[in-house]
């Protein structure tokens, strides 16, 4: 089809977590982790000692990487860096805001489903119906 992107497929694509330590331990547990041979892994573990440039070179390494299909990130940390989490527009990896045990998920602030309203809400516009 003309004017799509093409979605690569790769049967080891990974799902890479940004994350507090609860909602990282949980889906470690899950099976979601790993370590490749440069001992990168697909996850980093958000506390009161990780800095706004470890979350910001984490999420444009997540993003950047072949491997990786999803990237699940915590709202609140997604929040630290809205302006790259917003500014981010490829389809894969995919970005998923996630809500944490101390922070309630908040959908006005996800971009995503901002993007997806607002594409919805044009496309009933355009189309006659509301």
């Amino acid at each position: 089809m003309a004017g799509r992107t093409s979605i690569r497929t790769n049967n080891s694509a990974l799902i890479a977590m940004i994350a507090d330590e609860d909602t990282v331990v949980g889906f470690l547990l899950a099976g979601v982790g790993n370590v490749d041979l440069r001992r990168k892994t697909n996850y980093l573990l958000v506390d009161s000692k990780t800095t706004i440039k470890q979350i910001e070179e984490a999420f444009k390494e997540f993003t950047s990487r072949e491997d990786i299909a999803i990237v699940m990130i915590s709202q609140y940390v997604a929040n630290m860096i809205r302006f790259l989490v917003d500014s981010y527009n490829k389809p894969v990896p995919a970005i998923l805001e996630i809500p944490s045990k101390d922070h309630p998920y908040d959908p006005a602030q996800d971009s995503v489903l901002s993007r997806v309203k607002h594409l919805f809400s044009s496309e009933s516009v355009a189309s006659g119906r509301r």
